[in-house]
């Protein structure tokens, strides 16, 4: 019976494993978007392990899936790494919810002084804190402060249900990435 058990542990163990080595797989080769998706499936049976739920957050973050990152952001805190990848999550999604907030509902978010990251939605959230003349416009177009080839337009893009932020990025005035969140 002991050992019945104990291989059953052993095999369950080795699934868990499998599963973040996957999702490690899946994030390496640029499928974020899948990696995420795994992490989703088996979230539930991997909240307690910090590498699982670290790839799993970062993968949902490059595929523009920010919401999922509300729930791995507060298991995150047991050791220095994932606190630190947690405040850095946290400064992203909280930049999405306030962004969105002033460009539907006309929020003004001049007088904030956040911490900020190199992600693209940081980036843009920087740019438009910092515009003077808050008027509400169709879109908004920012040049990238550290590459003048890179530049960015922002809108809302309207939905059956609810508007969708949109972010284009350009290199070259090429679209090389549309990024878009509710």
């Amino acid at each position: 019976m002991k050992k019945v058990i104990f291989t059953l542990l052993l095999i369950i163990n080795y699934l868990h494993a499998d599963v973040k080595q996957d999702m490690f797989g899946l994030y390496q080769n640029q499928r974020y978007e899948d990696a995420c998706n795994l992490g989703f499936e088996f979230f539930k049976k991997n909240k307690k392990n910090e590498e699982f739920l670290s790839i799993y957050a970062f993968s949902c973050l490059k595929s523009d899936y920010i919401d999922r990152l509300a729930l791995p952001l507060s298991m995150m805190k047991f050791t220095p790494e994932s606190r630190a990848n947690s405040a850095y999550l946290s400064v992203i999604l909280m930049q999405k919810k306030l962004l969105y907030h002033a460009l539907v509902d006309n929020y003004d978010l001049s007088s904030f002084d956040l911490p900020t990251t190199n992600y693209v939605l940081s980036i843009v959230f920087d740019l438009y804190s910092k515009l003077k003349n808050n008027q509400k416009r169709t879109f908004y177009l920012f040049n990238d402060p550290k590459n003048s080839k890179i530049s960015y337009k922002l809108y809302l893009m309207q939905d059956y249900k609810i508007p969708k932020m949109v972010i284009e990025e350009y290199y070259d005035n090429k679209l090389v990435k549309k990024h878009t969140y509710w």
